[in-house]
């Protein structure tokens, strides 16, 4: 299967979080968020559903978030939602406005034909689409855009580094390495490597790449939960929370160290 077909089954199972999954708290909560429901339009023409959300006050950053398999679940709605109370403009999207629609879903969607059919570049079309939002009036004219990504969205994050979005950083979860290989020539921007330790992807294989990424002369930050399965990242699972308040850590760490205000002042 060639990078084009980026399909990606989690350890033969049928999503990567169930429908109870909600986003871990970030450490720091500012306000009340606004949320809206989207519908923006990527460079080919296609329509696609988007989730906005807005912080009480920011300071013109935003991130953009790529679901897993499934597309705009409702773990992503609510996450945008958190990473406003940090006080970023957020928006999720799905992958799914060409083959699917715009239509609401309910759990019964059968998602692995649609993700099947997905390829990279139109990922990264509706990924655009979603930069130019987060920069609009609309989208709180952000100066400042990154991207964050889980499983299927996870490698995917990271290949917008090798877009042309001027993206100021890409952070994936659970991501798989061998989607992101051939990408690696052409990546522009930082990544970061949130990695759970007994995931289905063997941790050689996040050895290996990140030895790639070295040797390609990429910037990288990675930091593996040991013993924290695939989908760590959930409020549910009480037993990783310290995990889940690193990662958060972690993430707006990252987004702080690579802010155009910082490195323009270092």
């Amino acid at each position: 299967m060639g990078p084009d077909r980026i399909f990606l089954q989690c350890h033969n199972r049928p999503m990567c979080y169930s429908d109870d999954a909600i986003p871990p708290f970030p450490p720091i909560r500012g306000g009340s968020p606004e949320g809206e429901q989207l519908v923006l339009t990527a460079a080919d023409g296609a329509r696609f559903a988007a989730y906005g959300a807005h912080p009480e006050a920011d300071d013109q950053a935003g991130i953009v978030i790529l679901p897993d398999v499934r597309g705009l679940h409702p773990f992503y709605e609510e996450l945008a939602l958190r990473f406003a109370e940090t006080g970023l403009n957020a928006v999720a999207i799905d992958y799914f406005g060409r083959t699917a629609g715009l239509a609401a879903r309910d759990d019964s969607f059968e998602f692995r034909p649609h993700v099947e059919q997905a390829t990279s570049d139109q990922i990264a079309m509706d990924v655009g689409a979603a930069v130019d939002w987060l920069r609009s009036p609309a989208g709180g004219g952000c100066t400042d855009v990154f991207s964050v990504g889980f499983c299927f969205g996870g490698s995917n994050s990271w290949n917008q580094g090798a877009a042309d979005h001027g993206l100021a950083g890409c952070i994936g979860f659970y991501g798989q390495p061998q989607r992101t290989e051939p990408f690696l020539k052409l990546m522009k921007s930082p990544l970061l490597l949130l990695i759970a330790g007994a995931d289905f992807t063997p941790a050689e294989a996040y050895r290996r790449f990140e030895g790639d990424l070295a040797a390609a002369g990429v910037a990288f930050e990675a930091h593996t939960y040991e013993g924290a399965p695939h989908s760590f990242f959930d409020r549910t699972f009480k037993e990783h929370a310290a995990a889940c308040d690193d990662a958060w850590e972690r993430m707006l760490g990252f987004i702080g160290r690579h802010r155009s205000a910082v490195r323009a002042s270092a």
